[in-house]
């Protein structure tokens, strides 16, 4: 087919590039991108007002503003993951990580690499965490001092009960710290409903912003407690919210372009109804995505009462004309960018439904999925 003739059916963002049906980075404004258009001196008085207000409005969005500080951290979401661990799991705590996708396994190397006594509960990547064997393991092991869990696990987007989990820390007198790096701002989590004693999450997903600042809700008794844990100079939150509190100033450069974009984004996350309404939308994204891809005999890896509206992951077709990197390419072409599978347990590629993306978005999506399935002449996604 010429250029010429895919160009009526080619989706792009306001700039003309691809959508980003991923998990993050992600499809952002036009407004978003032009508040990166700027430069800002990191000690003038004008940038550290926005970073003041950025993270004042990251504490609100959580309902944490009085029990809870937010600190950033320079980097992807890992960064506020590795930090929030290094922080806050003394030498001599040890840490459980319930597992069930790539980031709960990615949490263990770090305490690995910190030298943190860590131990894993693990269900497969299709099941949130057994509450029972959690319940066993925090009476049998009083040397667990924290209990890690992922809010979103986008190996597959299973939503785990992050509010059940938290009752059982919380009832073995144990601390909850959350990676809800793919869950934050569009799911609701507070510390009144799920008690943690800290938050990771980032930028560049629900909140629509760009990648490059990680942040951490902490809570501020806890923080104070654990100066001097960190065994890394620039992972230390307790260092870096202490040098932000007497100074207002990063320890070290900011990445203030990202700032004044997640700024603009928690604007447009305001106007859009906050939480609730973030939240509406990615649900319906997801409702036309996982319905109109069912009807076309695709099958989801996940029931509908475990899907997080954040990404779907499907089973790959049984169709022998079906290949993945065929079918990749040819939505690509499109304007559609999807991710592959990262499972175990089954054949996969996975479609997100979240960033600057609406219902007629995810409807474009779908055409696109029929126009590929007729060039390589798969009838029907069914799998094995």
């Amino acid at each position: 087919m010429a250029e010429a003739d895919l160009r009526p059916s080619v989706a792009a963002s306001e700039t003309g590039d691809p959508l980003l049906l991923t998990p993050g980075p992600l499809t952002t404004s036009l407004s978003v991108k032009r508040a990166m258009l700027h430069d800002w001196g990191s000690r003038d008085e004008g940038f550290l007002a926005m970073n003041r207000r950025v993270l004042a409005a990251i504490a609100d969005l959580a309902e944490a503003g009085d029990s809870h500080v937010a600190v950033p951290m320079q980097g992807s979401g890992t960064f506020a993951v590795e930090a929030m661990i290094a922080t806050l799991v003394p030498a001599s705590g040890k840490l459980l990580v319930l597992v069930n996708g790539a980031y709960g396994k990615r949490a263990l190397a770090i305490c690995a690499r910190l030298g943190r006594a860590s131990a894993a509960l693990e269900t497969p990547e299709d099941r949130p965490p057994d509450l029972a064997a959690l319940e066993r393991a925090l009476a049998d092991d009083p040397a667990i001092s924290h209990v890690l869990a992922v809010h979103c696990e986008t190996t597959s987007g299973i939503l785990n009960p992050i509010e059940e989990i938290a009752a059982r820390v919380a009832a073995a007198g144990r601390k909850l710290l959350v990676d809800s790096m793919s869950a934050f701002g569009a799911l609701p989590i507070t510390p009144a409903a799920a008690p943690f004693e800290a938050l990771a999450a980032s930028s560049n997903k629900c909140l629509e912003g760009v990648p490059g600042l990680g942040f951490v809700l902490c809570e501020k008794a806890a923080l104070a407690a654990a100066a001097g844990h960190a065994p890394s100079l620039s992972l230390d939150l307790a260092d870096q919210q202490a040098a932000l509190a007497k100074t207002g100033q990063y320890r070290f450069t900011p990445p203030i372009h990202v700032i004044a974009a997640l700024d603009q984004a928690i604007r447009e996350h305001a106007a859009e109804g906050g939480v609730a309404g973030r939240g509406a939308r990615y649900y319906e994204n997801c409702r036309v995505l996982v319905e109109g891809m069912r009807a076309r005999g695709f099958q989801t890896l996940l029931p509908d009462a475990l899907q997080a509206p954040i990404i779907v992951t499907f089973r790959t077709p049984v169709d022998p004309a079906f290949d993945f990197q065929r079918f990749y390419d040819g939505l690509a072409a499109r304007g559609y960018l999807i991710y592959p599978g990262k499972l175990t347990v089954a054949e996969s590629f996975r479609m997100g439904c979240i960033g600057r993306l609406d219902r007629a978005d995810m409807a474009g999506a779908l055409a696109a999925v029929d126009a590929v399935m007729a060039e390589m002449g798969v009838a029907a996604g069914a799998p094995a």
